[in-house]
């Protein structure tokens, strides 16, 4: 087990804090470039789509889904629990100035998930009366043949592993930890009673997946800014020496506490680059299974409202967890991860931060739960067909439950190593489908 835990820590720092990391980012300065800034240019317009498709009354359109519910069963998975422990572990490792890298890595991710949205819907197809689609039919676009059909199956995989069975072991395990911590609830308790409710839903289809995240994904993100927005309110004076610390440490960590704390430049990139792409998931080939299943008019509607997902994940959610750590002074503690996070609420929040933070954790992680069981069930329906789908929902409730009563560090590091692995795959088909990105979303401006 030791030499396991070694090779896939080894696999990890290779894939995150090397390869993967100047991967996606150099696919999103391509692909900003190549679309002549995107993310700046059709900013307001997918703001206005994101407020003008807002519905909670969870009607789909067709056999697909609206493009407002495609998008919040994609920050369903986006918004999870990365997004308190993400930022918690990016400014304990890299300091404050990693979130203005995160920062940086999400605005061009925007361009890259952009790409995505747009060759899902191009090549999604209808089987079985449901809309499907992902990196598996774009990729397969790309690539004809044998090469083809092995890089979209090891992406199958990859995915299937990462996400539906490590991963929300994971999730699982977030919401247990936070629930015994607040409440004294057993974490067996915890596992069966969220394993029951996401089985109601898996059974439902994608349909019943798309009206359970259109109504929780809007509460949850209004419940965790509004306190966050609290905290900050309480500590306004510390607000303006966190936005200072965030952009003087990104390039000079040594003028503020860097040199002391052993922080360098390379090491806020480092750490704001990898933990903003894990949670915002721009290239990792995940959110596109849920944009190809709206029903728009071209696929460049469904790439702007994309790059809301990101915004929101990044800009808001993450930005918003980075401030109340560093007003609140809870870096000092030396903590780390969702421990760090939980110390900055519990110091605004006295007793109800331990509360609040399990609130939290039961929204995020259990979205991410939904949304990820969906994207690997795209992949399962792919590789094994129709019939294979009820025997993943019986797995997936199965390690919902393992998940939530062991410590799972070696199946979060196997959940890492497998993401990064899907990550390559992804965007060998998508950097080889740029052109039809490009002449896709001229179309649709010349027409515009």
């Amino acid at each position: 087990m030791d030499y396991l835990e070694q090779v896939v820590d080894v696999v990890n720092r290779f894939l995150w804090d090397y390869l993967l990391m100047f991967l996606l980012v150099a696919t999103g300065i391509f692909f900003t470039f190549r679309l002549r800034f995107i993310q700046i240019r059709k900013f307001k317009a997918g703001m206005k789509a994101l407020f003008g498709n807002f519905s909670l009354n969870g009607k789909s359109e067709g056999n697909g889904l609206s493009s407002f519910q495609a998008l919040t069963t994609a920050i369903a998975a986006q918004v999870g629990t990365g997004n308190i422990a993400g930022a918690a572990t990016a400014i304990a490792s890299g300091g404050p100035g990693a979130i203005f890298w995160m920062w940086l890595s999400a605005f061009f991710g925007m361009a890259t998930i952009y790409s995505e949205a747009v060759m899902a819907q191009h090549t999604r197809k209808t089987e079985d009366g449901t809309v499907t689609g992902g990196p598996v039919y774009y990729i397969k676009s790309a690539f004809k043949g044998k090469f083809g059909t092995f890089l979209a199956g090891f992406f199958s995989v990859a995915i299937i592993l990462a996400l539906g069975f490590m991963g929300n072991m994971v999730q699982s395990n977030s919401i247990g930890d936070s629930f015994q911590n607040a409440f004294g609830i057993n974490r067996l308790v915890v596992g069966v009673f969220v394993a029951v409710v996401a089985a109601f839903i898996f059974l439902g289809g994608v349909k019943r997946i798309a009206w359970f995240t259109e109504k929780i994904v809007p509460l949850m993100a209004v419940f965790y800014i509004v306190g966050c927005l609290v905290i900050l309110f309480m500590n306004g004076a510390g607000v303006g020496k966190a936005f200072h610390d965030i952009f003087v440490m990104a390039f000079a960590p040594q003028s503020v506490a860097g040199g002391a704390l052993g922080i360098t430049v390379q090491k806020a990139m480092r750490f704001g680059v990898a933990r903003g792409l894990f949670s915002n998931e721009a290239g990792m080939g995940s959110t596109p299974h849920a944009h190809a299943t709206a029903q728009v008019n071209h696929p460049s509607e469904q790439g702007i409202i994309a790059m809301m997902g990101v915004f929101i994940d990044t800009f808001i959610i993450l930005t918003l967890t980075a401030l109340v750590i560093l007003s609140t002074g809870a870096l000092s503690s030396g903590e780390t991860g969702s421990t760090l996070a939980q110390l900055a609420f519990d110091s605004a929040f006295g007793s109800f931060g331990k509360i609040f933070i399990a609130i939290c954790m039961l929204f995020f992680a259990f979205t991410t739960i939904i949304g990820w069981y969906y994207f690997g069930e795209v992949n399962v329906r792919h590789l094994f067909g129709k019939k294979a789908v009820k025997v993943y929902a019986l797995l997936v409730v199965i390690f919902v439950i393992i998940g939530s009563t062991l410590k799972v560090d070696l199946v979060w590091n196997m959940a890492d190593m497998f993401n990064g692995l899907m990550v390559l795959p992804n965007l060998i088909g998508l950097l080889a489908c740029s052109g039809v990105v490009y002449r896709l979303t001229r179309n649709f401006e010349q027409k515009k």
